[in-house]
């Protein structure tokens, strides 16, 4: 199948942000009274929004997650970002061959808030390559797992979800381009999620960005 568009998630996808930003919310999640491991503050967080998880939050805090509080983690994980984020190794070049395989017709859809979104997308270079089509799912009615995102940047490309490949990591994300109607590959480099991507619905599971091109 020749897939006329090319739709890539971003965080854990594109760059290497993982680490940075659930580091940061370990910590002030900490600072509020929910110590934890930062491997275990992953596993609660990876593929979901901060604001999404706000009951656990509060139950294990004892405090509401204010937007004072969402605010105060915005500016700290952003600075870290700003002087610490790398992209995912063989990404720029798997987003230029994507670009050429399309003619163009190239997308990031991210559950992301749309400033840490750009910001991470101007740091690593890949801004340009994507230019007005880049959604947040904070933007829309629903973030993922629902299809929204996809729905969007699909349309802005004007390809049919049906011919769209999906680049995705999470179960989360892999639910939501499977419900948008496209194909999705899962990027999932250690081979520990493989069970949960497959069950999610992706079509195919891959373990390095350098090889993806070669696999459309």
């Amino acid at each position: 199948m020749k897939f006329e568009a090319i739709l890539f998630d971003c965080d854990g996808v594109l760059v290497d942000s993982e680490p940075i930003t659930h580091g940061v919310l370990r910590d002030q999640l900490a600072e509020s009274g929910w110590d934890m491991p930062l491997a275990e503050c992953m596993r609660h967080f990876i593929g979901r929004t901060v604001r999404s998880q706000a009951a656990l939050i509060e139950s294990r805090t004892g405090q509401p997650l204010t937007d004072e509080w969402m605010a105060r983690f915005y500016v700290r994980r952003d600075e870290l970002l700003r002087a610490h984020l790398q992209p995912i190794d063989g990404a720029l070049d798997a987003v230029r061959a994507a670009h050429a395989h399309t003619g163009g017709r190239i997308a990031c859809a991210s559950g992301a808030d749309r400033g840490k979104l750009e910001l991470q997308l101007t740091k690593v270079g890949l801004a340009e390559w994507f230019g007005a089509h880049v959604f947040s799912g904070h933007d829309l009615p629903r973030s993922k797992p629902f299809p929204d995102v996809y729905l969007a940047a699909a349309q802005s490309v004007g390809v049919a979800p049906a011919r769209c490949l999906v680049i995705e990591d999470t179960p989360t994300g892999v639910q939501a381009g499977v419900a948008a109607g496209a194909t999705v590959w899962a990027y999932d480099p250690t081979g520990t999620q493989a069970d949960a991507l497959r069950a999610a619905g992706a079509d195919a599971l891959f373990a390095s960005m350098t090889k993806l091109p070669r696999c459309w």
